[in-house]
């Protein structure tokens, strides 16, 4: 009983604790921001009381339970099980990825609580847009940066278009939630993601695998881990996909695409070298190479007297019925090509047993041509072709270890960006011109993290980054050339305590802050108005309090569970229109206070049933600025995913799995404006997948039938009110049934 009432007295503490925080008020710009927290403080009390019963359990004695396996992973930058990790993390291991039916980032956007992964830059079907408690990007030119960062095996990737990875054959994806300044840097204030590939030589197998599906899917690939020597490993992995369109470019019959059509090859080459017992390298090359229809989309046009469509004679009549078929004529928009490449090079040095270090070294080029004919019409009245490209450097250095009694990691980072966006020419109001962005980014970063344990139950941790960004932007969009540069400096910190019950079952309250870069405007039409509106801005900065419980608390029962409260500040809204000279888009600065809750969890409900649930709810407060109420865009308030799952030991010998995944997004708005007469509301929708396998027991192959979106769901994944005209980005996840093969040889 002396135990249980420890237990007790710990959660009341750390409750009155975390709502005492939760029910401070914020100043917020000159406004103050009360929002009540009687809805979080009653779900965090039931959540918590529940706990508290289940501790009293002799299921929580001091042994560990192990029914549910424990992920390993590198959030932290260092190797610890996932429950150990403070920080609300969701983890996605190879075997759930093939299982689940994910194939890139827009699927894993489904599963996650408080996550929403759109595809609409230029109107690319290889673009991701991921939004995390609603922190993301609405844009895709040079000079706007995502506000959650993807990383590839410790690279950024700091552009989107070209992001739509294919997930085949990697290790684990990471999904960290809630501002990651210290350890990830800027552009982090969303959170991060991490795609992470298998090291060379740790699974030594040959596999091929295909999917044949409806609309024309056809996927391929090939996977080779090997290793050639002691010292020698080589990992290879090349694959195709391929899937039809949802409508037809009806009045460009002979272009040889069709509206939302995907064709992709990529490729990555790893090879591994153990130098000597301490020192290690490893090379990798990727590339990927995409030919696609235009993304989905359709137009309304606002028919009134002044509308500058309505005045030259359009109406809705001229756009195709069907919006997923288009009217464009514009046949250099229809098709839509990314190509990107990298290397990197990774050098790991181990002095001893205590400290190691790793240098990363990587080199990323990427290109696109795309666009969006904005009035889906025949003739060429509002179009906007556009190429772009990217080139990336980057050099970081990490170094960790235990000393006396401290656990660490530091390092620096250093990285340039060399890009531009070309619009030639853009046609507007049928009037042909010409539109240039390019943009150069140097920054330059050191970092420490350093890790204490005050007890055998309780650590605390402390991070630091120092950060110096500077950009150099320029721009034309018929005034001349017009340049600007800005230098920032941004200082991030965060403090962790860590409570852990036993291995595997632990609490953590964090204080962080965070920073996004400031940015040049990405349409500056203003200067046709304005000679001296191409500033950059202030950067923006993120504060978080949060508050998180995880691990197994039963032997047949995984969660983690998170409430939060973020402020951020000089936040900049995107909001475009037609009225000027151009299609301008500029930045509504405001501040935003977002509260919420998120609850992960596993039940294991017999040996061969397991029941999956991930919930998310969000709270966003933003600051009135005249007569606007402005909200955050692609932010859905409830986000639910269920997923129960089968998977039976068969009698005769073989492996059977069956499983429905069912994602549920809730209302949102396509951009910053809570105006109903905009239209740009965009109602909920609910995805269910479906997937069956067999795997025999002595055999080297295995099979398995699949449904994607079974119920065709049609939803949108944007929404843009010009004031002339109304976009509707549609989403190209239609339903999809097929077979998919494969074998190891």
């Amino acid at each position: 009983m002396r135990k249980a009432s420890h237990w007790r007295e710990l959660i009341s503490f750390l409750l009155r604790a975390l709502t005492g925080a939760l029910g401070v008020r914020f100043g917020v710009s000159g406004m103050r921001i009360a929002k009540a927290t009687s809805c979080y403080s009653w779900c965090l009390l039931v959540c918590v009381t529940s706990i508290a019963v289940g501790v009293t359990q002799r299921t929580l004695a001091s042994e560990r339970v192990d029914s549910i396996e424990e992920i390993v992973v590198t959030a932290m930058r260092r190797e610890e099980g996932v429950y150990d990790v403070p920080a609300a993390l969701s983890v996605f291991a190879r075997e759930v990825i093939e299982d689940q039916g994910i194939v890139d980032l827009v699927d894993i956007g489904k599963f996650v609580p408080n996550l929403n992964v759109t595809t609409f830059s230029a109107g690319h079907t290889s673009s991701a847009n991921p939004f995390i408690r609603g922190i993301g990007l609405q844009d895709h030119l040079i000079t706007t940066d995502p506000g959650v960062s993807v990383y590839l095996d410790g690279v950024y990737l700091g552009r989107q278009v070209g992001q739509h990875w294919n997930l085949k054959h990697i290790d684990r994806v990471e999904v960290l939630r809630g501002p990651q300044g210290t350890l990830y840097g800027r552009n982090s204030i969303g959170g991060a993601i991490n795609i992470v590939t298998h090291a060379p030589g740790t699974n030594p197998a040959r596999t091929f695998d295909a999917r044949f599906g409806t609309r024309g899917r056809l996927d391929t690939s090939l996977h080779i881990d090997t290793k050639m020597t002691e010292k020698f490993a080589l990992t290879l992995s090349a694959g195709i996909r391929k899937r039809g369109g949802v409508g037809d470019f009806l009045n460009l019959p002979d272009l040889g695409i069709s509206v939302g059509e995907m064709r992709e090859i990529s490729g990555r080459l790893t090879f591994s070298w153990e130098i000597n017992p301490a020192v290690s390298m490893l090379v990798a090359v990727d590339a990927n190479d995409g030919t696609n229809g235009l993304n989905p989309y359709t137009t309304h046009i606002d028919e009134l007297p002044f509308g500058a469509l309505y005045k030259n004679g359009y109406r809705n009549s001229d756009v195709s019925r069907d919006p997923y078929d288009n009217n464009t004529g514009q046949q250099n928009q229809a098709r839509t090509t990314n190509t990107a490449q990298g290397l990197a090079i990774t050098l790991e040095w181990f002095p001893s047993e205590a400290v190691a270090a790793k240098f990363i070294a990587s080199k990323r080029e990427s290109s696109y041509r795309a666009g969006l004919d904005d009035d889906a019409l025949f003739d060429d009245f509002l179009s906007f072709p556009e190429n772009g490209d990217a080139d990336q450097t980057s050099i970081e250095g990490q170094i960790t270890g235990e000393l006396g009694g401290y656990d660490f990691v530091a390092g620096f980072l250093a990285f340039e960006e060399n890009g531009g966006n070309i619009q030639d020419p853009t046609v507007f109001l049928g009037f042909k011109g010409r539109f240039e962005l390019t943009q150069y980014v140097d920054s330059r970063a050191i970092f420490l993290n350093v890790r204490k344990s005050i007890t055998e139950r309780l650590r605390v941790s402390v991070g630091l980054r120092n950060t110096e960004d500077r950009k150099q932007a320029s721009t034309d969009v018929g005034t001349g050339l017009v340049s600007g540069e800005r230098s920032w400096s941004e200082v991030n910190w965060d403090l962790t305590t860590r409570y852990s019950f036993r291995e595997g079952l632990s609490a953590y309250v964090t204080a962080q802050s965070g920073y996004q870069s400031g940015q040049f405007p990405a349409r500056p039409y203003c200067l046709f108005a304005n000679p001296n509106c191409f500033i950059a801005g202030e950067n923006i900065t993120a504060l978080n309090y949060e508050f998180g419980f995880k691990g197994q608390t039963h032997r047949n029962l995984a969660l983690s569970a998170a409430v939060f409260r973020t402020e951020y500040f000089d936040l900049p809204y995107q909001v475009s229109t037609t009225s000027g000279d151009g299609f301008s888009t500029e930045n509504l600065i405001v501040d935003q206070l977002t509260s919420g809750i998120e609850w992960e969890s596993t039940l294991q409900v017999t040996p061969s049933i397991s029941l999956r649930l991930a919930v998310g709810h969000l709270d966003v407060a933003v600051e009135r600025i005249g007569s606007t109420k402005p909200v955050a865009p692609l932010t859905p308030e409830l986000t639910v995913a269920i997923s129960p799952i089968l998977d039976r030991e068969l009698s005769g010998g073989g492996r059977l799995t069956a499983r429905l995944d069912y994602s549920w997004r809730d209302e949102m708005w396509g951009e910053p404006s809570s105006d109903p007469g905009r239209l740009t509301r965009i109602g909920s929708r609910g995805l269910i997948n479906v997937h069956f396998g067999y795997e025999p027991s002595s055999a080297n192959w295995q099979i398995s039938i699949y449904g994607r979106n079974v119920t065709d769901e049609r939803y949108d994944n944007a929404r843009l009110n010009t004031g002339d005209y109304l976009l509707r980005i549609l989403s190209n996840d239609v339903s999809e049934f097929g077979l998919q093969l494969e074998r190891s040889f």
